[in-house]
């Protein structure tokens, strides 16, 4: 497939990992570039030395093209531009802050700059700070959350009627029907975290990854609704204790979330995952998520071509 996303990334297929904290490292985001889509590094866990190392690392596992994110909620290095462009990384998404913030010392370092919004006005922020595309990340999808969450069924397209750039839809994405879903509502690429953090390759605990397998569509919380942070998170009995709290809801601590990631104590922190678990069935290695996701994708879009066109 060729279109503007595929061209901006230099991969094969329009698909990106999603940057998932401590779990986004050179393991699972070498798998997603070498299977032709784009690996995503995260910085979301401030620890820049280990993401110095995880993107060594990178090049020894791939010669594809992979990404970077910077979750500014998150990073309060003032050189992390510097730091992007000193691994000689091309391609960032930033999040979780203002555009405007990043964006030019970006595009003067050279590097291709798409930034993820909840919602239409932060997109078009976005637009007024020249990032080169938009991931629009739906509500569904797990992690960090706009108190005020939209389906991607609503923010898509809206986001697509309003912009010019690239959009990548993300939540709710885990396979062919649903990145042609996304197509049809204007997207020209998909982003996938829930179905990643389930993956053979991803480093989470076995555990982690059953949860995903067995969840219910029905099988998420989400916390701090009328606090900051927000975010979605599987439900155990560990988050669901504390989805009714009028109380803002404080995260883990690291120790915990290494018990949880690492470990399999699901008891220990919040297990982060979006609504589209419930469509997940099977761990399976990146290589055939991705193969699939694409022969699936193609054959949807040529069986509604046959019914309705």
């Amino acid at each position: 497939m060729q279109n503007r996303v595929t061209d901006l990334l230099g991969v094969e297929h329009p698909i990106i990992q999603a940057p998932m904290g401590y779990i986004a490292r050179a393991q699972l985001a070498s798998a997603v570039s070498n299977a032709g889509a784009l690996g995503i590094i995260e910085t979301s866990s401030g620890q820049l030395d280990q993401v110095r190392d995880e993107i060594t690392k990178m090049r020894d596992l791939t010669e594809k093209p992979f990404g970077v994110n910077i979750a500014q909620m998150l990073v309060r290095d003032p050189g992390i531009v510097d730091f992007v462009h000193d691994q000689g990384v091309r391609f960032v998404t930033t999040s979780a802050g203002d555009p405007a913030r990043f964006t030019a010392a970006l595009h003067d370092a050279g590097i291709t700059v798409f930034h993820v919004v909840p919602n239409l006005r932060a997109a078009l922020k976005a637009i007024d700070a020249g990032v080169d595309g938009i991931v629009a990340e739906g509500g569904e999808g797990g992690g960090f959350k706009s108190t005020r969450d939209v389906a991607s069924m609503v923010l898509v397209p809206l986001v697509c009627s309003r912009v010019d750039v690239p959009v990548i839809a993300a939540g709710g994405i885990c396979d062919g029907r649903t990145m042609a879903a996304a197509f049809a509502l204007g997207a020209e690429g998909v982003q996938m975290g829930t179905r990643m953090v389930s993956a053979a390759e991803s480093p989470v605990h076995d555990n982690y990854k059953q949860l995903v397998v067995d969840a219910a569509e029905t099988g998420t919380v989400f916390l701090n609704r009328f606090h900051k942070p927000s975010f979605r998170v599987l439900a155990t009995p560990y988050s669901e204790a504390r989805e009714q709290s009028g109380e803002q809801v404080p995260m883990a601590s690291l120790d915990g979330l290494f018990s949880l990631y690492f470990g399999g104590d699901l008891d220990a922190a919040f297990a982060f995952g979006g609504q589209v678990a419930g469509r997940i069935d099977e761990v399976k290695p990146v290589a055939q998520i991705i193969d699939e996701t694409m022969t699936e994708f193609h054959a949807t879009l040529q069986s509604l071509a046959a019914k309705y066109a």
